[in-house]
């Protein structure tokens, strides 16, 4: 049985066990009628050819709430956009795959870069960020939800319970952040939230004092879940991290235009694995080293925004508290692990703490030495200012694309 805990920051919504997801998916088929659910899925060609992706199709055909579909492809040539759409035409509801490397889509990126305006680099934040003009071209769905493609074991009703807050019209959300447990194959995952982001929040607040924000992303038991609902009408406004601080960033802007109590988290499985990213100790442009680095200038970014001053000696000082509370908090993991059966091996944690703890002088040293980087994709807001028919023409180079290749 779950806990019921609220600390008070933001709302947090247990699964307790006690209805049926039966009933669950009942009522978002009600709330469908007037408000339409839309879900975006960013994938990796090579995802396709994966164990997930197969089964989140099966588990998606079940589904009879959903409006829409937009599945954002990326590295992907013609042939296996072709391939891409045949995959996914398993699906029964309205659905799109959005070739992101068309020449028509390459001809848009390349207005935008005329306008200045385009994307820093590719990856999963661009992904995102182009699904969501083309839903807001769409103009017809009231709720989003995001997850990602290479969870091994999805189910349903995962996808039911993070878009029911937003869904539901008695609620107040405008974001739901989804949570679960990192196991799986008998072990405790999710290094980078338990090694990392906790005790680095744990940390800033001991070296730079009592900070709202900092409280805030503690609140969250599972920060970096690339799962979360949104409300539509708050995403034309939304800055889109092109970088590894894709889902802190979500977080950030939730927190720069929402009240906390518009923002929740909600439980949404017992159980989650998905791929695994290699730690890359060699190669600080890869891998969770590189993802460590970009989470870290994230935070830092968001703090100096609200007013933080950092110096060389604020991040040496940072550098020593976090490695302390890492250490700390990875004795209370490891006997949570054992006393649940579960395996960790310490040497490899401890490894992990000395690459984060690196990492954090680094993004340092990378915030100081360029404190005006701003590694967001303009909001959808700027890009119909600055182009008001770039929307219209985005939705009409991916009908064009299916219709001459599909």
């Amino acid at each position: 049985m779950a806990d019921f805990h609220q600390n008070g920051n933001i709302s947090t919504l247990h699964n307790l066990r006690a209805r049926p997801v039966g009933e669950l998916n009942a009522e978002l088929e009600s709330f469908a009628h007037s408000r339409k659910i839309t879900l975006i899925l960013p994938c990796l060609y090579s995802e396709l050819e994966g164990p997930a992706m197969p089964h989140i199709l099966e588990e998606l055909s079940n589904v009879t709430y959903l409006h829409r579909i937009i599945i954002g492809l990326d590295r992907a040539n013609e042939a296996q956009f072709r391939h891409a759409q045949q995959f996914f035409s398993a699906l029964p509801q309205n659905h799109i795959v959005i070739w992101n490397d068309s020449p028509r889509m390459l001809e848009l990126g390349a207005r935008l870069s005329a306008l200045g305006l385009a994307p820093n680099e590719q990856g999963k934040g661009k992904n995102v960020w182009s699904c969501l003009g083309y839903l807001i071209a769409c103009a017809d769905s009231a709720v989003m939800a995001i997850h990602d493609c290479d969870i091994l074991t999805y189910d349903s009703e995962m996808l039911s319970r993070l878009v029911y807050p937003v869904a539901n019209p008695n609620f107040p959300y405008q974001v739901a952040k989804g949570y679960y447990p990192r196991i799986g194959e008998g072990k405790l995952n999710g290094r980078v939230t338990r090694l990392l982001v906790s005790p680095l929040l744990i940390a800033l607040k001991r070296v730079i004092g009592d900070r709202d924000y900092i409280d805030y992303l503690r609140s969250f038991r599972y920060p970096l879940s690339g799962e979360f609902a949104m409300r539509t009408g708050i995403l034309p406004d939304l800055r889109i991290p092109s970088d590894w601080g894709l889902e802190i960033g979500v977080l950030s802007e939730a927190w720069r235009n929402l009240a906390p109590k518009a923002v929740c988290q909600v439980e949404i499985s017992d159980a989650y694995d998905h791929k695994h990213q290699d730690l890359s100790e060699e190669d600080s442009s890869t891998g969770l080293s590189r993802m460590s680095t970009d989470i870290c200038k994230a935070i830092f970014r968001k703090l100096a925004a609200d007013g933080t001053v950092f110096t060389s000696h604020v991040f040496r000082t940072l550098k020593a508290t976090y490695y302390r509370s890492a250490l700390d908090l990875l004795e209370a993991y490891y006997n949570d692990a054992k006393m649940n059966g579960l395996s960790i091996d310490r040497h490899k944690e401890e490894q992990s703490i000395e690459l984060f703890t690196e990492n954090i002088m680094r993004a340092g040293q990378m915030f100081l030495e360029n404190p005006h980087e701003t590694p967001f994709i303009p909001t959808w807001n700027r890009i119909h200012s600055a182009d008001s028919n770039f929307l219209t023409d985005m939705k009409a180079a991916a009908a064009a694309d299916l219709a001459e290749f599909g």
